[in-house]
């Protein structure tokens, strides 16, 4: 795949995997992408998994031919995208590793070594020459591992994002990249928002007509999409209008519940997403979550706690940055009701939350008190 004149693709799709970092489904595969940009010298965007390895090895010697690699720049450590780095370098006696310091500490937690006599140790700031292509790194600790830049060529303007903008899904699945970027994003960099804000503000000062991450598409088109799309994520404020009811049900009672107040908002005019928590998946819930400005959490008392899904997807909220909801809840228990108590509880430290005067309690099975509760909730979340 052509990028530009210069600069090639040399990834690679992988369609095995069923759980990327074993717990996101994606039913479409991932990509796990590398480049290479050939000039005076040439550098290799970095690696890919290590069962795709040998297949990225060909990859590189096809598009060179004769030619040998100069550099492998490391932007990001996580296995996925560092794992041939052993192999390159086995391949390429004669090439250098261009890396932060962390990243090359990080290699030899890896690989047993740091490959001292063929570094070359870049932070924030530092430059490397291909010939006409001028390569600039960028610091971006914590988006979403400490060692990680980025990269910009300022002849082809393109940014090297490392992992983000980044997406779930191969390269040759046909899909809408909004929510698979989003389900990515909130999943695996939502915590470290000011970080992506912070790379966001240093990125604005660039000329950037593409942007090249190691997960997803090549952007080159609407970069203002995406990139107000991140701003948006990365601070935590909602997206749409519209209500999430998150529920957990044992005998159906509260799952009752939970479609009575959705369809009372769905006639008032509200989208409405539904998330069975034992059955969904919880990823879709929590990107559902940060998508939306209003959250039901509806759920039985349970040992006197709450669910163990509930628990679950509270706790995927609250280490990812949660806040600037509206929120809403249904508690159900046949004697000692307390899970909005719990739930309330647990969300204590997210910033910017409102809290629904009309929250609901079910006493087992719905009856007409909790039905014009339900109501009630409906009225004042459709407003």
């Amino acid at each position: 795949m052509f990028i530009t004149d210069d600069i090639k693709y040399i990834g690679v799709n992988d369609h095995e995997i069923d759980l990327f970092e074993g717990q996101y489904i994606v039913p479409n595969g991932m990509a796990y992408n590398s480049y290479i940009i050939i000039d005076g010298k040439t550098a290799v965007m970095d690696s890919v998994d290590r069962r795709f390895a040998a297949e990225w090895i060909g990859n590189i010697k096809s598009v060179l031919g004769e030619r040998k690699p100069d550099y492998l720049i490391v932007q990001h450590m996580e296995p996925d995208h560092s794992a041939g780095i052993s192999m390159f370098m086995s391949e390429f006696p004669e090439a250098s590793i261009v890396s932060s310091l962390q990243a090359f500490q990080m290699m030899n937690n890896f690989f047993g070594t740091s490959f001292e006599n063929r570094r070359i140790i870049v932070s924030g700031g530092s430059s490397l020459s291909l010939g006409k292509h001028g390569l600039s790194f960028v610091g971006a600790p914590m988006v979403h591992w400490p060692e990680v830049i980025v990269t910009y060529d300022a002849f082809s303007k393109t940014l090297f994002s490392a992992d983000g903008f980044g997406k779930f899904g191969a390269l040759d699945a046909e899909e809408e990249w909004d929510c698979e970027a989003r389900r990515y994003y909130i999943g695996i960099v939502g915590k470290y928002g000011p970080q992506v804000q912070s790379l966001l503000k240093k990125a604005s000062a660039l000329d950037i007509s593409r942007i090249c991450p190691l997960h997803g598409p090549v952007l080159s088109e609407n970069l203002g999409h995406y990139i107000e799309l991140y701003d948006t994520w990365s601070s935590y404020r909602p997206e749409s209008k519209g209500a999430v009811i998150a529920y957990t049900s044992v005998y159906g009672h509260t799952k009752e519940a939970a479609e009575l107040l959705g369809a009372r908002l769905e006639e008032a005019g509200v989208k409405v997403s539904m998330h069975d928590l034992a059955r969904t998946d919880m990823a879709e819930a929590v990107e559902d979550a940060f998508r939306y400005d209003t959250v039901v959490f509806a759920t039985t008392t349970y040992n006197m706690g709450i669910f163990p899904f509930m628990s679950s997807f509270i706790n995927h909220l609250t280490e990812r940055g949660f806040k600037n909801r509206r929120i809403a809840m249904i508690e159900n228990g046949s004697w000692a009701p307390v899970a909005i108590k719990i739930m309330k509880q647990m969300l204590e430290g997210c910033k910017g939350l409102s809290f629904a005067e009309n929250n609901v309690t079910l006493k087992s099975a719905l009856n007409e008190d909790s039905r014009n509760m339900i109501g009630l909730l409906a009225e004042e979340l459709s407003k």
